[in-house]
């Protein structure tokens, strides 16, 4: 795989779709495909940063939450020498970094799924005390339905970094977490070390990918939330991406995409979203537009952040209200559907790719337009207007 790939407004020519991590790697890389051997596996280098792609931080215990498998959708030809139609998703001879995977059930899986079917190489940064269960799930296959791409081949990931980001480098981390034994077997996991890592093993990058957020007192009103809990909030959600672009970008090639996940509340109030996370997430954003203008200034790197709606994610579940949330987007949103994971992942896609090479500092919303509405049409104040419904919903 060429780490030199340009991108800016050019496109490459179409060619079939592959996951790029088949051109290299031979002993020294773990490969997750079809054909994952021992050896290879107790070579991997994993450990996770939990996937908090929080949309909505809470849970209704009174529904059931259930779980849907994505298909990711993507263009794709019999023949690497047959040109795809129209304007597509290229991504070959990327690579992508991800940061914030650790399961194959919230948007940070469902962006890595959807950059691999349109050819990048997935590279993973998982917390590191889910390293084991994400580690085991790969192993023996629990992931692999929710691995196939639309040419019917399994999403393979490159390689995983143990991460947490919460830590810029190893001065940072305090005593009782060095010898903690959820951090026992993994090493070189902050953020100045992943990068330092990649560097070493490939060279450079052409995609990040923050997906992480945590807010140890999201279930307190900000009344309620103590300093510790409010500065914990915005350092897990928000200056993590700083780091993480701080750290990355001397290796990112020009014309390269970095995309962050943002939430609603950073605008408007959600009641329950609280800890100092709607102030993460207004932070988050407010630092996409600065680093916009500085890595596309120093870098031509471009980044953005994407405003999901709820999904029924297993942070989602940990947390808190996610059924309630997502029967009130069903209610009110322009489009009266259940947003799907990947729905985010083919705008993250896009986003990547060189069709929105022009597009920076920005937040997508990708929430069914519920942004858009300054009012909850379902509340009894309007039973007497001609709501519009959608009938086939």
């Amino acid at each position: 795989m060429a780490a030199t790939a340009s991108a800016g407004s050019q496109i490459a020519i179409p060619k079939h779709c592959i996951s790029a991590s088949q051109k290299i790697l031979k002993s020294s890389v773990a490969n997750f495909g079809s054909e994952t051997k021992g050896d290879s596996w107790e070579k991997l280098k994993c450990t996770s940063h939990i996937s908090s792609t929080w949309s909505f931080n809470q849970k209704l215990n009174s529904t059931p939450l259930k779980y849907q498998r994505m298909v990711t959708k993507a263009m794709s030809a019999a023949s690497d020498r047959d040109p795809l139609p129209g304007l597509p998703v290229d991504l070959r001879g990327k690579r992508a970094f991800i940061a914030g995977v650790a399961d194959d059930n919230g948007y940070g899986w469902a962006i890595a799924k959807s950059l691999a079917a349109a050819g990048a190489e997935i590279l993973v940064g998982t917390w590191v005390p889910a390293l084991n269960i994400f580690e085991t799930s790969l192993r023996r296959g629990k992931f692999d339905e929710s691995r196939v791409l639309p040419d019917g081949s399994l999403m393979e990931i490159t390689k995983v970094y143990p991460l947490d980001a919460v830590y810029d480098c190893p001065e940072d981390v305090p005593e009782d977490v060095k010898t903690n034994k959820r951090y026992a077997g993994s090493s070189n996991w902050t953020v100045k070390e992943v990068a330092e890592s990649v560097k070493q093993d490939f060279g450079t990058i052409d995609i990040l990918v923050h997906s992480l957020a945590n807010g140890p007192e999201v279930s307190k009103l900000l009344l309620e939330t103590s300093r510790n809990g409010y500065l914990a909030a915005v350092s897990a959600s928000s200056y993590s991406f700083v780091s993480l672009l701080k750290h990355f970008m001397p290796i990112m090639n020009p014309g390269g995409a970095t995309i962050s996940l943002t939430y609603i509340a950073s605008e408007s109030i959600i009641p329950g979203y609280g800890g100092g996370m709607s102030s993460a997430k207004a932070a988050l954003e407010s630092d996409t537009r600065v680093l916009a203008f500085e890595a596309g200034r120093k870098h031509r790197v471009r980044v953005n952040t994407i405003s999901a709606g709820p999904l029924r994610s297993r942070a989602a579940k940990a947390i808190g209200f996610i059924d309630m949330m997502i029967d009130y987007s069903l209610e009110n949103a322009p489009l009266q559907k259940e947003l799907s994971a990947e729905e985010v992942g083919n705008a993250a896609a896009f986003l990547a790719s060189p069709l929105a090479s022009a597009i920076t500092g920005a937040v997508i919303y990708v929430d069914n337009g519920l942004n858009a509405m300054g009012v909850g049409v379902d509340s009894p104040a309007f039973k007497d207007l001609d709501i519009p419904k959608d009938n086939k919903s």
